[in-house]
């Protein structure tokens, strides 16, 4: 019997919006009590003084991108689950474009015989997107139905890393896919709009000198993607999300009873064209960050609902590949293990947010996305949660984090609060490294 006593803890749980000290007492991987001033036989309990510190429920990433199989020189595949279990996550959502594609039940069975191979314990459960498209140009539809089946396997859903700007190909994958009840996540951008811009389109790419892209790039494709939804009736998820503009037309849809869900990229809430100006090769993600306005419409997003949840998008990239000009560098940035203590420091230390909001965005609301349970802290439920400690102050450096790709504006700085330590269920704790 593995029993674990965390006295005085700040349990925090977004389903219940609980938060409140207590004892919480986890027995064989199920929380078996959670009262303040528990007693328990110290001989058989491991007791944890978790004064000062938080139990919250284990983060869900609705996508990101795994290098491996095909791009094992940026990231291996349990790089990747052990900076996700120390961001406290415990469940990631991967983006179909590994190479083989994951276009094929036997493709997305060997990324997860793969994982389960693995002696990472505790392992967060990977979720596979299985793609909406095949071919060299993505013009021809899956065996969606056959790929639907493997749901029983982790599947996520279907979902495509890139922009799908064949509107009647969209439109008729939307058709075939509402009887099969399976989420579908979308990325609203029109390539043809978008150009060659690297930045959003204002006075601070232009002043910059960097090729501006349009808002209207991700307003046309997503009001046209609206329309469609509501012709057809599919629900629909809304992928990195990133304009104000984009924030009016999701509320507005959204009031109107479309079957629709968003998410923005946690660098989108944490930086701005602003901060592109500094040239940073870690800077450049897609879609480009937005202008001030912009962040500051996907921050109140996030308190309003038109945001349902932050993504994080991890793209890892190797030293040589981003170590070049901002317009050169691949778009994207690992965040799996930065991304919690970041959004904490910049919004919950901040006063900006508070920490059951930050959860709800990063818990609750994502698995109500993917249409499964999110981990709730309460008597009888399994464990699936992590120990965070706010006043922890770490460096972001290589002897700190899992993954060998360093694509991070935040490398080399200091950040305050960490993951301590992580449980899922019946696997084994985790206590990790400070």
């Amino acid at each position: 019997m593995v029993s674990t006593l965390l006295q005085r803890v700040r349990l925090l749980d977004p389903s219940s919006q609980t938060d409140q000290v207590t004892d919480v007492l986890m027995v064989d991987g199920v929380f078996q009590a959670i009262a303040p001033n528990l007693s328990v036989p110290s001989e058989t309990v491991e007791m944890i003084d978790a004064t000062g510190k938080v139990l919250a429920p284990g983060l869900i990433d609705l996508y990101s991108h795994s290098s491996e199989p095909g791009n094992e020189s940026r990231e291996t595949l349990a790089d990747l689950m052990a900076g996700a279990i120390a961001g406290g996550f415990t469940r990631v959502g991967i983006l179909p474009h590994t190479i083989p594609v994951l276009d094929h039940p036997g493709s997305i069975r060997h990324l997860l015989d793969c994982a389960c191979e693995l002696s990472n314990t505790p392992q967060p459960y990977l979720l596979p997107w299985a793609a909406l498209t095949k071919g060299a140009k993505g013009e021809q539809m899956t065996e969606l139905a056959e790929l639907a089946h493997v749901r029983s396997l982790s599947l996520a859903g279907f979902a495509e890393g890139h922009p799908l700007n064949n509107a009647v190909l969209l439109r008729r994958l939307l058709e075939y896919l509402k009887p099969l009840n399976c989420p579908v996540a979308l990325w609203p951008c029109d390539l043809a709009l978008e150009g060659d811009g690297i930045a959003r389109e204002g006075p601070l790419a232009l002043m910059g000198g960097l090729a501006g892209s349009p808002v209207v790039a991700e307003t046309a494709a997503l009001a046209a993607l609206l329309e469609l939804v509501r012709e057809i009736g599919t629900p629909v998820h809304l992928m990195r999300i990133s304009t104000e503009r984009s924030i009016d037309l999701i509320t507005q849809a959204k009031a109107e009873g479309l079957p629709i869900t968003a998410s923005t990229s946690w660098m989108h809430l944490l930086f701005s064209t602003q901060d592109v100006l500094s040239y940073d090769p870690n800077l450049r993600v897609t879609p480009p960050l937005g202008n001030p306005t912009d962040q500051a419409a996907l921050i109140k997003g996030i308190k309003t609902g038109a945001i349902d949840a932050i993504a994080i998008d991890h793209s890892p990239y190797t030293y040589e590949e981003k170590t070049v000009a901002f317009r050169d560098a691949p778009p994207g940035v690992i965040g799996l293990e930065l991304a919690f203590s970041a959004l904490w420091q910049g919004f919950v230390s901040s006063g900006e947010w508070t920490a059951l909001e930050l959860l709800q965005a990063m818990s609750l609301k994502p698995a109500q996305c993917l249409g499964i349970e999110s981990g709730r802290i309460a008597r009888g439920k399994p464990v699936e949660a992590f120990l965070f400690d706010p006043e922890t102050n770490w460096i972001v450096e290589h002897d700190r984090v899992r993954s060998p790709a360093m694509n991070t504006p935040f490398w080399g700085r200091s950040l305050q609060g960490k993951v301590m330590k992580v449980w899922m269920g019946e696997q084994a704790d985790s206590k990790l490294p400070s």
